[in-house]
Parts: C-alpha cells; structure tokens; sequence
C-alpha cells in the first residue's frame, strides 16, 4: 500500500514555525495537490515527506510503516524538481538510468526500464541526445523518466511544469494526468497554479501559513469553500468579494443588501448572522450574468475583455467598488455604460468579515 497518513506534522527552524500541525490522509493510488500562495510551506511539506527535511514533531507513515527516520532511498519516492536536476554531460539514456546505475542494476535491467519509460513518456527518440538538445518540455520528461523507472509507490512534484511556457504547460499537464492513469500510482504535486491544482487533483490541500485551510475533490471546494481564503483562492477569475449588511434573518437565510445590491436573500449557513450585521457577499464571476436572477448589482462597464468564447467585465458599482462578470458569449459593452448584473441567490456564498 502506498497510502500516505501525517498526523500533527509540524516543522520548525529554531522560532520560525512552518508547518503548524498538519493532519493530512491519502489514498493509494491517488492524486493529491498541495497549493497555496508562496511561502505557505507547500515545498517544505513535500520534501519532508520525501525526507529531504526533518520532522520536528508529528508522525509521517507510507503505507503501514512510520518513516520519520527512515533516509529518502528506503521511503518508496521519487521526486521531480522544478530545475529538472539533470546531468548536462550525460545523455538522456544516461539521465534517466542513473538512479539504476548508483543502484548496480544490470545493463539488460538499466535498458529495459528505459525503453519502457521512454514508451510512456514518448521520448523514445531522444535518447541519446543531451541535455543541451532538448527544449524545456523534453527536459521534464527526462527527469520524471528517472523517476519512473525506479518504480516509487509514490511520485513527488514539486512545481514541475512553473519553468514552462503557458502552452507547453497545458500540455504537460495533459501529460502528468495521462501518466498517472497508466501508472496508477500515488502521486502528490505541490503548485501555486489553482488551474492546475483543479484540472489535476483527485483530493486538493489548501495550505496557508503552515496550516491546512481545507482539503476536498476540487469541485467541492471549488463550490463549497470553507473560507475567503479557499474562496478567492481557488477559481479563475476570483471570487468577487461584496461588503453587505444584513437587514433580516429567517433561519438559515439572510436578506443582505448595499448601496448597489437590491436586496436579496441568501443562505447564512455560515453565521450565526444578526440583522446590522457586516457580512461578504461572494459572488463568482461565471456566476453573474447581465440583468438576470432576482439578485441586481448595479454599477457601469469600466473595462471588457472579449475572449472569444467569454467575455470578461470589469464592472464599477454605484458604491465606488468593482466586480468581475465572466459572461459565457462574445458581446460588446461600451466603456461607461450602465449595466445591471444578476445572479442566482443559490450560488451566493456569505462569509464572516473575520473569515
């Protein structure tokens, strides 16, 4: 079983606290993503599970064994960096085979697990070029291929694809998602990209400050945030985020409004909510469309960009603040003009203001 259990995992560096105590549980066989912004301690966890770092205090267990003082070579992983840590002197038969070669495998057995992960990776005919030959991307493939061939229970990654181009790192991504459902194997891969962090992940980790802000399938968060934290985190564009006050509560409902929201009665599941209350209204911009729902934002087009496919809004309302309106089709709206924004009540999210 490659199933990987941290319980109270905490990492410090004399007074600087890291991780502050990390319950985490994956599945074998499954992808998971840690993701945050930079400095959320995403990297520091991962290379503690690899052990490349030490664990202060907690318990880190693959599969049934506990492995805090287990070396990386006896843990079952192999990591992929975002500097590829490939040899330019070697060719990439050589890359990929060096973790067999330290190992003293046999030529027959180095050559074999090659060619096999050069199947998989389709870079069969790349393998006696070096390094210096191959574009960003085929580098990539080299260091997973060196990955693969030692047949980890688990595959780390550690931002992988942030040293690519915007194209070449869609199709990477493609590629990482295509490789996991051959090999089937645990994979955890730590981003700062929300994008990929939602087209990848079985399970995502939200991490902040060394903490864990919520862990769920990605379209459960994505849908269902525990916070504004996960909320503005975690979508493209973000979330837009709307100062109300609350004029009345009936049960698990709350009418709110502003100086360019019409009143409109939304779930307070996340209160408890009291009338004068100050609350956020979250809104998503896939969610807004123009002057339709019950609920109205008033305001005037600051700025467009047409997509093709969409057509994003800037939008400044009557308050003096701006929303973002992702409207599914390629329409014009002239700079000032004015426009009504609508929305489904049932798609509003409302937050604490200390959330």
């Amino acid at each position: 079983m490659a199933s990987i259990t941290l319980r109270d995992v905490r990492k410090s560096y004399g007074n600087a606290h890291v991780i502050k105590g990390v319950d985490i549980d994956i599945q074998d066989g499954e992808f998971c993503v840690f993701v945050g912004p930079s400095g959320c301690g995403k990297s520091t966890l991962l290379r503690m599970i690899a052990g490349l770092e030490d664990i202060t205090s907690g318990s880190l267990a693959i599969g049934d064994t506990v492995v805090n003082d287990l070396p990386p070579a006896q843990r079952g992983v192999a990591m992929v960096f975002q500097s590829y840590a490939i040899f330019p002197h070697m060719t990439v038969r050589e890359n990929v085979a060096f973790g067999l070669t330290i190992a003293g495998a046999s030529k027959a057995e180095k050559d074999a697990k090659v060619a096999e992960a050069a199947r998989i990776l389709q870079m069969e005919h790349l393998l006696d070029r070096r390094p210096s030959q191959l574009s960003g991307g085929q580098r990539q493939r080299v260091a997973i291929g060196r990955a693969i061939v030692r047949k980890p229970e688990v595959f780390l990654f550690d931002e992988p694809l942030s040293n690519l181009d915007a194209a070449l790192r869609m199709d990477m991504r493609m590629e990482i998602g295509k490789l996991h459902q051959q090999l089937g194997a645990t994979m955890i891969y730590v981003t700062h990209d929300q994008v990929e962090a939602m087209t990848l992940a079985d399970k995502i980790v939200v991490l902040r400050d060394g903490k864990v802000m919520q862990i769920g399938a990605p379209m459960d968060l994505y849908h269902d945030p525990a916070n504004l934290f996960v909320a503005g985190f975690l979508g493209a564009p973000s979330m837009n985020f709307i100062d109300v006050t609350v004029k009345a509560v009936n049960g698990n409902s709350a009418l709110v409004f502003n100086d360019a929201l019409d009143p409109v009665e939304v779930s307070a599941r996340r209160g408890p909510f009291r009338v004068g209350d100050r609350a956020i209204l979250g809104l998503r911009p896939q969610y807004l469309s123009i002057a339709e729902g019950p609920g109205k934002l008033h305001g005037t087009v600051a700025l467009t960009e047409r997509l093709g496919a969409e057509t994003v809004v800037e939008v400044a309302l009557r308050n003096g603040k701006a929303v973002i309106a992702a409207l599914s089709h390629d329409a014009v709206y002239p700079i000032g003009s004015a426009v009504d924004l609508g929305f489904d009540p049932a798609q509003a999210h409302l937050f604490q203001p200390e959330e």
